[in-house]
């Protein structure tokens, strides 16, 4: 499984707003493109496809901005990655009349593939990215020290 630059982009953004949760601060597009290094245009599309999923909501005036909609540990990967992609993809089915032995045998496993991604990707919410990228920095920090 592979994750596309669309996805990316919008956890990337997503994670600039778990840092600013805790304070209930909007964060501007301007703001985020700069931190994570993303197209104005193209997360403003994002966001705006996040939006009408309920992941963020956005607030009008000077100081507005995008902000979480919900808890960072209430919002899974899994969630995301259907809100960008569009949901569940799933390998197509194929008739009973084409439906070899290998053909049988490499659809199981794929379907066996997909539930694990999904598994751990439903088992996975931005706060525990964010604590991972925490603890990450940490053990960067001690190195350099």
């Amino acid at each position: 499984m592979e994750l596309s630059c669309k996805c990316e982009y919008a956890v990337l953004a997503l994670l600039s707003l778990v840092d600013h949760y805790p304070q209930g601060e909007p964060l501007q597009i301007r703001q985020i493109a700069a931190q994570q290094h993303i197209p104005d245009r193209y997360l403003e599309q994002l966001l705006a496809t996040l939006r009408r999923s309920g992941l963020v909501c956005s607030q009008r005036g000077a100081r507005g901005g995008y902000l979480l909609a919900r808890e960072p540990w209430k919002i899974t990967l899994l969630e995301i990655i259907n809100c960008i992609e569009g949901r569940d993809a799933q390998p197509g089915t194929m008739p009973q009349a084409d439906l070899t032995a290998e053909k049988a045998v490499v659809h199981e496993i794929w379907q066996e593939a997909d539930q694990a991604a999904n598994t751990v990707l439903k088992n996975c919410t931005l706060q525990d990215l964010c604590d991972r990228k925490d603890a990450k920095q940490q053990i960067d920090l001690m190195y350099y020290i």
